[in-house]
């Protein structure tokens, strides 16, 4: 009687250990973890929002988002931050350049310090650790904001070049005549005899960039290379979608 109890209970600790690991795995993940980041984080004088458990800020920037995009912006100011990214913005505000949210159970750090920017961007000796994604992202998008390791660092090198100052000067013939086009098509828009005109800039910026990348990349412009740039706003709507 005594050796069948002895290999039940054998039976049954064989048989939940593997359920009590994986409790732990994920209460150690969801919980514990992020705790513990946390009040490192505290001890070296990061402020920011406390850890929710398993949603973090997430919540917060939607909400924040929608608010922004609901309000019309003033055709006084410059000052866009408030509207394009508003959360961050916010914690800005509230907690110093330097401070930290959370994405679900992963601390975010937000640097708003733009020394501190420019000692990052500089550093050769590693790479920036992307926060893990849909893999939908990889088949989609396969570009310096989401490359990893020497790839990443492979491909920030080929770009760099590209940004010298002395590139971007010679650049500003073809930027030069993007703009004039985009302001001769607005003239003529208000051509008309009541002299005015009704125009939605956000789609002729679009173009307006888009030609400007045609002409100082590939020597080209936005009408000839419309049906690529149509499909690439496609293909980003589905990497959004993705993220």
């Amino acid at each position: 009687m005594e050796t069948h109890l002895s290999e039940t209970f054998v039976i049954c600790s064989l048989a939940l250990s593997p359920i009590l690991y994986c409790v732990f795995i994920i209460i150690y993940k969801i919980w514990w973890r992020p705790i513990y980041l946390e009040k490192l984080l505290r001890r070296q004088g990061i402020r920011g929002t406390s850890f929710k458990l398993l949603r973090g800020d997430m919540g917060e920037m939607r909400r924040s988002t929608v608010e922004a995009l609901s309000k019309p912006m003033p055709l006084q100011t410059h000052h866009i931050a408030p509207r394009a990214l508003p959360f961050f913005y916010d914690m800005v505000q509230r907690y110093g350049k330097l401070c930290v949210c959370w994405t679900e159970t992963r601390p975010r750090l937000i640097i708003g310090d733009s020394e501190l920017i420019r000692l990052i961007l500089m550093d050769k000796n590693g790479h920036f650790i992307k926060t893990p994604q849909n893999p939908l992202v990889n088949l989609l998008q396969r570009g310096i904001s989401s490359l990893e390791g020497e790839k990443w660092v492979n491909r920030r090198r080929l770009m760099t070049p590209a940004f010298h100052l002395d590139k971007l000067k010679g650049m500003l013939p073809a930027i030069s005549e993007s703009c004039s086009i985009l302001i001769d098509g607005w003239k003529k828009l208000t051509s008309n005899p009541q002299g005015t005109g009704e125009v939605d800039v956000a789609p002729e910026f679009q173009i307006l960039t888009t030609d400007v990348i045609a002409r100082t990349a590939f020597g080209s412009n936005y009408e000839e290379g419309k049906k690529l740039f149509q499909l690439q706003k496609e293909q980003t709507v589905l990497v959004l979608e993705a993220y």
